[in-house]
């Protein structure tokens, strides 16, 4: 809320130093035709503080919260369980108020949490190395294909069908400053995802094919074709998961030799909050190090022999190598990462195993229920914990039914692919942990009454 602490005779003071005679003086420059006439037309007058909140208490309230009704969204935002002992943590006032840590020798701590979280990317991902973390999954996106053009020296990047349309949307934006052309399609509600036709489409140009997995439908396809495919021409493979959890039932891209690895990392460890912030995750083979965008925390040791840390290869950033930097990105997602990194370490491998089989096991479930469903098929023959539905009826309109029904029924693929009428009874469900039997069965339930 917003802080006024100067008293009129301070602004008298500021005015006079200045020289004008009141505040009106400052917008002379302004033309009359172009100045409000007095209040904002609509907008109440000031008010005290506790009215203010109580008004926007009231405004609150009326959203309808994940935790407090049956939750099936997805597509890229997943609601998981984040321990108390996550939030708990990440507010230490030695966390919550560090900056970016330009001088190692005074931030030890957020150095050290960024090395474990590298640690744990790579390992998850499947790659040699791991950065300290990107704004999101799809800037992560976009600097993975723009590393693809410095080490290939080619400019065409194959987007796959199954590629989160927001993530192509990223893309596409910069690719207009950049010259880079993007060979883009649109997904089709089948059981198989695109493999073949990407590596088809493969040539001489092709600087890399930018994958997910699992894909915007929820289906799961074997990387490891692609990746010979792309390796053949010469071109990169680029891997993009949206759902990390997912990697503690499935293998790593990075098994199946793809060369980087980008990502949401939100599941673990951040909650929904409104869509942001995230934190992108970033891995690839080692021989890419040097092309790798954002920031790399290494382990030393100091005069004494100690263990220390220190940001390191730092001459891709800025500061050092300006126009010739490999990326624009100058900071990372620190606070996001040390959430991840704590409920990673709480988890363990062995946790995040387990959580994974109870996330298949449910969506295993609500796929077996809602198929039961009259006239609604499931899309999928492969799936982790998301997984697309086809309805006899638009999608659209039944999850705003269901909405005002306090469910939040999945996200529609008309929504994602507005205008794109053979997407429009598509409808992506996503269960996590968090979902109960009786939610599953409250969906299906409602679906059958608003198809009936």
């Amino acid at each position: 809320m917003r802080y006024l602490p100067l008293t009129a005779t301070d602004r008298q003071a500021m005015l006079a130093t200045i020289g004008a005679a009141s505040i009106d003086d400052l917008f002379v420059d302004v033309p009359e035709s172009a100045r409000l006439d007095g209040p904002i037309h609509d907008l109440p007058m000031h008010a005290s503080e506790m009215a203010v909140e109580r008004h926007m208490s009231a405004l609150a309230r009326k959203n309808l919260v994940a935790g407090q009704v049956p939750f099936f969204l997805g597509c890229g935002a997943y609601r998981h369980h984040v321990p108390a002992s996550v939030d708990h943590l990440i507010q230490r006032g030695e966390f919550l108020t560090a900056y970016t840590p330009y001088q190692p020798e005074i931030a030890q701590g957020t150095l050290q949490m960024l090395f474990e979280f590298q640690s744990q990317v790579a390992r998850l991902l499947g790659t040699d190395v791991a950065n300290a973390s990107m704004y999101d999954g799809s800037t992560a996106c976009w600097e993975a294909i723009g590393m693809a053009r410095r080490i290939t020296k080619r400019g065409k990047a194959i987007l796959s069908s199954g590629l989160h349309p927001h993530y192509v949307s990223v893309a596409k934006t910069m690719a207009k400053y950049t010259g880079d052309v993007l060979e883009t399609s649109l997904p089709t509600l089948t059981a198989q995802p695109d493999i073949d036709a990407l590596i088809a489409a493969i040539d001489g140009e092709t600087s890399c094919v930018v994958v997910q997995y699992p894909d915007i439908l929820g289906r799961i396809a074997d990387l490891q074709p692609l990746a010979d495919a792309c390796h053949a021409k010469k071109a990169l493979l680029i891997a993009v998961v949206t759902e990390p959890v997912a990697l503690g039932a499935i293998k790593s891209p990075g098994e199946m030799d793809a060369d980087i690895v980008v990502g949401e990392g939100q599941s673990i460890g951040v909650g929904l909050q409104f869509g942001g912030p995230y934190v992108g995750l970033f891995g690839c083979k080692e021989k890419y190090l040097r092309q790798m965008p954002g920031r790399l925390c290494g382990e030393t040791v100091d005069a004494n022999g100690k263990r220390g840390f220190v940001l390191t290869l730092s001459t891709r950033e800025q500061h050092i190598r300006r126009e010739k930097a490999t990326s624009n990105i100058c900071t990372n997602s620190g606070l996001c990462a040390l959430a991840f990194t704590v409920h990673m370490t709480l988890l363990g491998e062995a946790g995040l195993r387990k959580l994974a089989g109870v996330n298949h096991a449910l969506a295993v479930a609500a796929a077996d229920r809602l198929s039961k469903v009259p006239g609604v098929t499931v899309v999928n023959n492969s799936f982790f914990n998301e997984f697309t539905l086809v309805l006899p009826k638009e999608a659209r309109p039944i999850v705003r039914t269901l909405a005002d029904r306090q469910i939040l029924a999945g996200v529609s693929l008309g929504r994602l692919y507005p205008g794109v009428a053979e997407l429009d009874h598509g409808l992506v469900v996503a269960v996590t942990e968090t979902t109960t039997t009786d939610d599953i069965e409250t969906l299906a339930t409602a679906l059958e009454e608003v198809l009936a």
